[in-house]
C-alpha cells in the first residue's frame, strides 16, 4: 500500500504494562508525499500497511519515541512571572517565551513556596513505550487528501497521545 488514512485505536503502555493513555485517532494520513512525519517515525513506520480489524503492538525505545528526560527542560519561575499562579494546579501546561522568542509548553511539576517548577520534557520522555493498535478503518489516502496533506504541511491528523 502506498500513503494510507487510518482510523484506530490505541492503548499506549510503558514497558512495565501500565497503561500511560487510550485514545482514538480519526483519519490519520500516515505519510506526507515530502515524506514530513508528525506521527513520530516508528510509529508511522509500524502503521504502515494496517488492514481494517488488525491489531498490532508497535514497541518504541525511549529514544525512538519521546527521547530521554533532560533535567536542562524543567526551570522555576517565580509568582510575578507566572499570570494566575494563584489557580495553576501540578499537570497544568503553561506557555513559556524562550529566549529565541517561541512560546513552549512546559508542565507545572512542583511548586516550592512563590515558586513554580515547570517541565518542558514530553510527559514521556525516557520511558520505552508500547503502542497496542486496532485498525477501526484502513484504506488508500485519495490524491486530494495526500495534496491537502502537503498544502498544510501536515503528515497525519490529530494523534495526542497525551492525558
Amino acid at each position: 500500500m502506498g500513503i494510507q488514512v487510518i482510523s484506530f485505536r490505541c492503548t499506549l503502555k510503558n514497558r512495565l504494562g501500565r497503561v500511560l493513555s487510550s485514545t482514538v485517532s480519526q483519519d490519520v494520513i500516515t505519510q506526507a508525499p515530502d515524506g514530513r512525519e508528525s506521527l513520530l517515525r516508528g510509529l508511522a513506520d509500524g502503521l504502515r500497511d494496517l488492514h481494517k480489524g488488525e491489531r498490532r503492538n508497535i514497541f518504541l525505545r525511549a529514544d525512538q519515541a519521546y527521547g530521554f528526560y533532560d533535567p536542562g527542560k524543567v526551570i522555576v519561575r517565580g509568582r510575578d512571572e507566572i499570570p494566575d499562579f494563584e489557580t495553576l494546579r501540578l499537570g497544568d501546561m503553561v506557555l513559556v517565551e524562550s529566549r529565541s522568542g517561541e512560546r513552549v509548553a512546559h508542565r507545572v511539576a512542583d511548586f516550592d513556596g512563590d515558586q513554580v517548577h515547570l517541565d518542558g520534557n514530553h510527559p514521556f520522555a525516557g520511558q520505552d513505550l508500547i503502542f497496542e493498535i486496532e485498525a477501526i478503518d484502513a484504506r488508500e489516502a485519495t490524491p486530494e487528501e495526500i495534496r491537502d496533506a502537503a498544502d498544510h504541511g501536515l503528515a497525519s491528523g490529530p494523534v495526542e497521545l497525551m492525558h
